[in-house]
């Protein structure tokens, strides 16, 4: 089923449902059963939730430049530890993901 939109002159715009491709160009107004013709309007684009359009976008723009990252997002790195702590001390190893 589709919704199309009809404009009666005397009580203004309304839709009627009908299935897909049956609309017809006139339908009697369901108030004052006046003749109302057939409108074009755009689709219903802004249906969509806002968090699904910026995901859909942000996937969109990664494939053609993704984001290149250094380090996991929202970690921050361990410090150097010394020679009787754990870990290395060379510093570029800082740089290398973490689990």
């Amino acid at each position: 089923m589709a919704t199309y939109g009809y404009r009666c002159p005397r009580d203004g715009e309304f839709e009627v449902r009908f299935p897909i491709g049956t609309a017809t160009a006139s339908v009697h107004c369901a108030v004052c059963r006046g003749e109302s013709t057939r409108i074009f309007t755009a689709p219903l684009v802004n249906a969509i939730a806002r968090p699904l359009v910026a995901a859909v976008d942000r996937t969109g723009r990664s494939a053609e430049a993704p984001e290149v990252v250094s380090r996991i997002p929202g970690h921050r790195p361990a410090a150097v530890r010394g020679p009787g702590g754990r870990g290395s001390t060379n510093p570029a190893h800082l740089r290398l993901p973490r689990p």
